[in-house]
């Protein structure tokens, strides 16, 4: 891949924090002409700068569950921790006090994405036990 230019990294700036905007509103506040800020996104994309544009889907599009994690006591828990953090759909790891040893938040689109989220939690070496409950609303 070629270096980039300030121009190059400031597009890429402006497209990382909104995806959708236009060409015309980054070409003003760049100070270039639309169409060559086309050709310079065009251009970011053949050389691979730019993968992919996405979206990032709101909370309401989504399933969040609370799982709380036994580890065993012959496992370091931040080994635990750390794997937990790798996994898909993983937003959050806290490790407590109590009955449980970790809290991990997890979220995905439905239900059974959530299933196998936990399904892998499971899995993970010193896992002993987990208690997962799905959040039904967020208050406040």
């Amino acid at each position: 891949m070629s270096s980039l230019d300030k121009t190059d990294e400031k597009i890429i700036s402006i497209l990382k924090a909104d995806a959708r905007k236009a060409f015309v509103e980054i070409a003003q506040e760049i100070g270039l002409s639309e169409s060559a800020v086309r050709r310079r996104v065009k251009n970011l994309v053949d050389i691979g700068a730019i993968k992919k544009f996405t979206i990032e889907m709101g909370l309401s599009n989504k399933t969040s569950a609370i799982t709380l994690i036994s580890v065993s006591p012959s496992t370091d828990t931040s080994k635990v921790s750390e794997r937990l953090k790798s996994l898909k759909g993983v937003d959050t790891v806290y490790e407590i006090t109590g009955q449980y040893d970790i809290v991990a938040i997890v979220s995905a689109p439905t239900i059974a994405e959530i299933n196998k989220s936990i399904d892998e939690v499971r899995r993970i070496n010193g896992v002993d036990d987990t208690n997962t409950v799905i959040i039904l609303r967020t208050v406040g």
